[in-house]
């Protein structure tokens, strides 16, 4: 394993860095106010439109897609030190490099699963930054961990498809500018083999009987950045049988091929929140004094940043070899290191944002420093794409097996 950054890397990675300097974090507080100045909490303020604008202009535009036809052509070993600088300010750099979930996500199923059709009218757009999307999985009555527990139904009626069910947590819903659902239901409830039951339709989000009822908050957060979460209802939406993606039954593999990218780009970019954590963390201890010395020669808050450092960059190594595996054997492959990121990187990086709010005090808890919003979507991370105790059960299966 060489981990060593090749040419092209080294060059983004420059690149990048600068773009980050210049324009991300400047337009951090810019975007805050020109939101309060919208109509709508959901519109996008300008200052997004043009941190896109610049970086698409900079060669910095879907760096996270490998089919070179579509995107950057990276690997994953190229891509993971990208995914980490965007990671520092992971409510602007990835939108404005149009790498953003859920829209990565749905621009992959569309590449590897998408006809023709569907790649002219839906991946097209999402590729060239003018219309986000949502993937529609997570429902509310059911134990969504288990992605065979959904209800929604999608049933055929001669050449449409009509969808009748219930989701939340519909990442990206609440933007206007959502214009598609990549939606997962059972069109086979009643199937023997439960992986088998599932498929996945595009239902354009004006379709009748498609509902956007409400904003889902996250400890107190609307993140109107990433469009929201939301809460949509489908009844009795209908869409061409031309909408289905892939094949009758195959929504299941689907699902499994789009997260486990998701999962790795999730990980990468919380190596950045750390880091910008961390950096928090350093400057408010040097900036600081408490019972007569500044918080920087405090045993206690010594500790707190090795460890993190410490994790950090265990962390690190460890995605760095599942992006190396991902490439060199394939997800599948790579099956039991995806997991294993996924339960060490959000957990380890909540237990390092926390600590960079303890040592902020009431400040780490406000509005005015971005520890807050960090420790939400970090936390948010133990569930999202699996929470950790499904991968958890599945890789101790994967151990055991071996002494069975």
């Amino acid at each position: 394993m060489d981990f060593a950054f090749d040419a092209r890397t080294e060059e983004l990675r420059a690149k990048l860095l600068a773009f980050m300097d210049e324009y991300v974090y400047p337009a951090e507080a810019v975007a805050e106010e020109q939101r309060a100045a919208l109509a709508s909490p959901w519109d996008t303020p300008a200052v997004v439109g043009e941190l896109k604008a610049e970086a698409r202009r900079q060669g910095l535009w879907n760096l996270f897609l490998p089919d070179t036809e579509y995107g950057a052509g990276l690997t994953n070993l190229q891509y993971a030190p990208l995914a980490e600088i965007t990671g520092r300010s992971p409510h602007l750099a990835p939108t404005a490099l149009n790498c953003a979930a859920p829209d990565t996500g749905n621009m992959e199923v569309l590449t590897q699963f998408g006809d023709e059709q569907q790649r002219k009218q839906w991946l097209e757009p999402l590729l060239a930054g003018e219309i986000r999307s949502a993937f529609a999985m997570t429902e509310p009555e059911v134990a969504s961990s288990d992605a065979t527990n959904i209800t929604t139904l999608i049933r055929r009626e001669g050449d449409e498809y009509v969808i009748t069910g219930r989701k939340w947590y519909i990442s990206g819903a609440m933007n206007p500018d959502c214009r598609i659902f990549i939606v997962m239901g059972k069109t086979d409830p009643d199937g023997t083999d439960i992986r088998r039951q599932q498929s996945m339709v595009l239902v354009p989000r004006d379709t009748p009987g498609v509902t956007v009822k409400r904003a889902m908050k996250v400890f107190g957060y609307e993140d109107h950045s990433h469009g929201g979460h939301a809460e949509v209802v489908f009844d009795h939406a209908r869409v061409p049988v031309a909408n289905l993606v892939g094949e009758e039954g195959g929504g299941f593999a689907i699902a499994q091929a789009r997260l486990g990218p998701g999962r790795i780009h999730h990980c990468m970019r919380l190596i950045g929140m750390a880091e910008r954590a961390i950096e928090l963390m350093c400057r408010r201890a040097v900036s600081r004094t408490a019972f007569g010395k500044a918080l920087a020669q405090q045993g206690v808050v010594h500790n707190w940043i090795a460890d993190a450092r410490v994790t950090v960059e265990q962390l690190r190594l460890l995605v760095l070899k599942t992006a190396w595996k991902m490439d060199t054997v394939g997800n599948r492959g790579a099956h039991t290191e995806i997991q294993a990121i996924k339960i060490a990187t959000p957990r380890a990086v909540v237990d390092i944002i926390d600590r960079a709010i303890q040592l902020h005090g009431a400040g780490g808890v406000s509005q005015d420093f971005p520890l807050a919003d960090l420790y939400a979507g970090a936390r948010t991370l133990m569930i999202a794409d699996g929470p950790d105790e499904v991968h958890q059960r599945s890789l101790a299966r994967r151990e055991l097996k071996k002494y069975l």
